[in-house]
């Protein structure tokens, strides 16, 4: 052991962390401030775990600020460094670290938690979006989809808006399906000509709540009610009456909780009345939300935000959806997985609280991810 060097303190702080900005997995981190006092400090005090969550999505960088809500590791005081700065770095290495983790979890499942308003409806509530969180086309023998307006110009695009399951949430792809009309002659099916995705939150954000209901009721959001901090490109969709599936170029942290999917052009035309419309099915959003430990609190237009964690939240499943985004998965094996993800992400916190207490100890891969949908 004698001939053994600290790497650190022999190439240097501007190189050693060059060399640790190659590190791209949370569990690599998290070893190397177990190693000793001096590379947890190192770890700590360079903000790692943070870069590294900003290198995956750079929406990170809109994060000015971290809050941790009261829990056990509040009160822990580390070495005798017990300055109030060293104190909002540990955090910040705790709760990023935490954070990384979720973002590279590999559970994937449907992340709508509720459908908020169209741009238009043909007949409302009949034909409303909220039929489109229906995996059918049919419930109890009656036709379920979405149905724009009737337009006599082809080109007029037509959006569906809808709330996330978490403020935070890594979507990575889009599914539509579109809606064949099984009582018309012909079967026609109107799709849209191409999709688009937009992603962000709600404008102003301070009035969240009365703000949705709001858009609950009027049901024809306009332009301003939103603000956007991603846009997809554009997708063809095909005129086939199946779910399509629209994989994003890469995987998008949303903040906010927000997406709204913009239908373009019509290709159908109604023979009864000469109109083009556009009919949606269903629309499912994949990814994998954040646990509800994570919250964040918007405070402008820009999308800054404070990122915000309870170390006692506990992993539920969204009560408005859990019954319908996994129709074909009994009830106690949703209990079974919920506990997975929460008794996964308890022993990532542990492993991080280790490294902060200088327990060094061999640290497992955790096995608990699984896929969801396929």
């Amino acid at each position: 052991m004698e001939n053994c060097y600290d790497f650190i303190s022999w190439l240097g702080r501007d190189v050693s962390s060059t060399i640790l900005k190659f590190l791209e997995d949370p569990a690599d981190l998290v070893r190397v401030s177990a190693v000793s006092r001096s590379w947890r400090q190192f770890v700590i005090e360079y903000g790692f775990c943070k870069k590294l969550c900003a290198r995956l999505f750079p929406a990170v960088s809109r994060i000015i600020r971290v809050v941790e809500g009261n829990g056990i590791m509040d009160h822990i005081e580390i070495g005798s460094n017990n300055s109030k700065e060293w104190e909002n770095l540990e955090r910040d290495h705790r709760v990023y670290g935490l954070l990384a983790r979720g973002l590279m979890s590999f559970i994937r499942r449907d992340c709508i938690s509720e459908a908020i308003s169209a741009s238009s409806t043909d007949n409302y509530p009949e034909e409303s979006i909220q039929n489109t969180l229906e995996p059918n086309d049919r419930v109890d023998q009656r036709a379920s989809y979405w149905s724009s307006k009737g337009e006599s110009n082809p080109a007029v695009s037509e959006t569906l808006t809808y709330k996330l399951i978490s403020k935070l949430c890594v979507i990575t792809e889009v599914s539509v399906q579109p809606f064949q009309a099984f009582f018309q002659f012909g079967f026609p099916i109107y799709s849209a000509t191409a999709v688009r995705f937009r992603m962000g939150h709600l404008n102003p954000p301070e009035a969240e709540n009365v703000h949705m209901d709001r858009l609950r009721e009027d049901q024809k959001p306009s332009g301003d009610q939103f603000v956007w901090t991603y846009v997809s490109p554009e997708f063809p969709m095909a005129q086939e009456n199946r779910l399509q599936k629209f994989k994003l170029p890469e995987p998008v942290l949303c903040i906010g909780g927000i997406l709204q999917i913009e239908l373009m052009g019509r290709v159908q035309r109604q023979e009864m009345d000469g109109l083009f419309y556009i009919c949606v099915a269903h629309v499912q959003v994949v990814g994998r939300p954040l646990s509800p430990a994570f919250d964040v609190d918007i405070l402008d237009l820009s999308g800054k935000c404070i990122l915000k964690y309870y170390p006692e939240a506990k992993y539920c499943m969204s009560p408005a959806r859990s019954s319908e985004c996994e129709p074909s998965t009994p009830a106690h094996l949703r209990t079974v997985r919920a506990r997975l993800m929460q008794r996964g992400m308890r022993g990532w916190e542990q492993m991080i609280l280790n490294t902060l207490l200088g327990n060094v100890a061999v640290f497992a891969d955790d096995d608990s991810d699984e896929e969801v949908i396929d």
